[in-house]
């Protein structure tokens, strides 16, 4: 009985290997996004609270810069909305990846099962 595995096998077994290496990129960049989001959310609702008159400043690199409140309303919900948008695509991506690496799984599994049959006698 030969324990050599076969090489569509390894193919499969490296492909699910990448699979998971994309996954676990993707996963990471989407709780990223989702981090970006929620602050935007956050410095969002906290300005709508302040006075009309009030003096906010945004980050700009390593300092502050004055400016103004509504442009900042206005681009803090351009950023989320961008934020959204790339979630939204991260998360087709990971269940496109998460199919893949299932479908790769049971390719595997049904080799492994076919092999494990014991022997006549």
């Amino acid at each position: 009985m030969s324990t050599e595995i076969p090489p569509w096998l390894k193919e499969q077994l490296a492909r699910y290997d990448q699979l998971q290496q994309n996954l676990q990129a993707i996963v990471s960049q989407k709780q990223l996004l989702e981090a970006e989001k929620a602050e935007a959310d956050r410095a969002s609702e906290e300005l709508k609270k302040a006075a009309p008159d009030a003096v906010v400043y945004k980050n700009a690199g390593s300092v502050l810069v004055k400016a103004d409140k509504d442009d900042l309303i206005k681009e803090l919900l351009e950023k989320t909305d961008l934020t959204n948008t790339r979630i939204l695509v991260l998360t087709k991506q990971e269940e496109r990846v998460r199919a893949s690496l299932q479908e790769v799984q049971n390719k595997v599994n049904e080799a492994l099962k076919s092999k494990q049959e014991p022997p006549a006698g």
